[in-house]
């Protein structure tokens, strides 16, 4: 059963007009990229999407057709698609210089580095840019080994900190663990997210036998002594999960008693995204000690960082470390003009306005849809838990995927993750709006009826 035509909400209107497609076939590019590349890419939908425009919080497909973004490029667009004010500058840039190495003074990473000191609380101010998310964890890590003098790292159950050889190890989902090494060092501590936790009581309870579990680990898992903690605020591959906010503050207590480095991984949390913060980490009124961050800094460009205090950052330099596109002035650029425009448009605070409306709209159709078991998250990063019962918790995967078909019909793009696949993410562009809002709760209401029906 699917959404008919008569149904079909409607998007809010928009005056952007997208240029006619003129490039090669959908059918061509799937073709072509069956044939040339790598067989592990894979896409959503049944029929893969092919999208050739982007506009603000909308997406256009190769017919014209404008769908909501509800996943901002996995986590990655924070002020939207094409903003006329990224662009602007980072066309600039481009125009006057691509590349140029750390080898060389250059003020677009000064200006970026000194944004995201001013940004972070106490001796916070020490940057090195990288690529990518999974660049700056290996590195915090590293970081910390060099600082403490010890091996071993806590992560957590159900987290995700990146799929290059060693974050695959922090990494704490199989789905996206080869067989291809031993990931020395790494142990995984119980998730605090209440909805599926082994232990008993209120989320607050949970979250320090959760916390306490850290400290069991290093008792019975390392010499006793660790380099380093590293946790998203808000879990997001693994399903937005969190615990209540007494969860960081204990946890911190712990480590930081056995010798080991908080590292605050804010690849997703991020640049005003839960709303009532600009770092996901002050939600919990915790100061890490390293921050890293991607995705968002850089509005759709490869850009990332670690951020640390002075004397942690000192220890690089016992050898060479160099990253040859770290620092580019383009990246910086586009990194410089995201963070404007996040202050300069009250993004953070939209996201905190926008993202609640959604979320209560969420919490008001769970009353109506049994599909939903958990609604959780904060501002604009929400997940939605879909289950066949609510007592069992079975999961609903083959609902999750229906929804997300029949959301597609009706013009609205979901995300999905948890380890079974089974939980809608919502973490669209932040400057969708309240119109887009209501539409979308109208698609989630006709998709899980649709859902349920099979």
């Amino acid at each position: 059963m699917t959404a008919t035509a008569h149904t079909l909400p409607q998007l809010p209107a928009c005056d952007h007009a997208p240029a006619p497609y003129k490039g090669p076939s959908r059918e061509d590019v799937l073709a072509g990229r069956a044939k040339y590349c790598n067989p592990a890419l894979f896409t959503l939908y049944k029929k893969p999407l092919m999208i050739v425009e982007g506009h603000m919080q909308y997406l256009y497909d190769d017919t014209g057709r404008r769908y909501l973004d509800c996943f901002a490029g996995i986590v990655t667009v924070s002020v939207g698609h094409c903003h006329p004010r990224v662009i602007e500058k980072t066309i600039e840039q481009t125009g006057r210089l691509q590349h140029a190495t750390t080898i060389y003074l250059h003020p677009n990473l000064v200006h970026l580095a000194k944004k995201l000191a001013d940004k972070l609380p106490g001796d916070l101010g020490v940057s090195y840019f990288v690529n990518s998310g999974s660049e700056a964890n290996e590195l915090a890590i590293t970081m910390a080994r060099l600082f403490t003098g010890h091996y071993d790292v806590i992560a957590l159950r159900n987290c995700y900190h990146g799929a290059s050889p060693f974050t695959m190890g922090l990494t704490s989902h199989h789905t996206w663990k080869f067989p291809t090494q031993a990931y020395h060092g790494v142990h995984h501590a119980a998730n605090p997210d209440p909805y599926r936790s082994a232990f008993a009581g209120t989320p607050e309870e949970i979250a320090s036998k959760s916390a306490a579990d850290i400290g069991e680990l290093i008792r019975y898992s390392t010499p006793g002594r660790i380099a380093a903690y590293i946790a998203e605020p808000i879990q997001g591959v693994g399903g937005a999960t969190m615990g209540a906010p007494n969860y960081l503050r204990e946890a911190y207590e712990i480590v930081r008693k056995h010798g080991g480095l908080c590292i605050s991984d804010e690849v997703q949390t991020g640049f005003g995204r839960t709303g009532t913060n600009y770092w996901g980490f002050q939600n919990s009124g915790v100061e890490p000690d390293i921050v890293t961050m991607a995705k968002g800094i850089g509005n759709g460009i490869p850009l990332a960082a670690v951020v640390t205090r002075p004397e942690i950052a000192e220890t690089l330099k016992q050898r060479i470390h160099f990253n040859t596109f770290g620092g580019n002035p383009v990246s910086m650029a586009q990194g410089i003009a995201t963070m404007e425009v996040i202050e300069e448009e009250n993004v953070q605070a939209h996201a905190h306005e926008v993202g609640g409306i959604l979320k209560d709209g969420l919490l008001k159709l769970k009353e109506k849809h049994m599909l939903i078991g958990d609604v959780r998250g904060a501002g604009l990063m929400l997940g939605i838990e879909l289950v066949r019962n609510r007592q069992t918790k079975e999961p609903a995967k083959d609902e999750t995927l229906a929804l997300m078909e029949h959301a597609r019909e009706m013009g609205a793009l979901l995300g999905k993750g948890g380890l079974n696949g089974n939980v809608i993410r919502l973490k669209p562009p932040m400057c969708i709006t309240r119109e887009d809002v209501e539409y979308l709760l109208d698609v989630f209401d006709r998709g899980l009826t649709l859902a349920a029906a099979g």
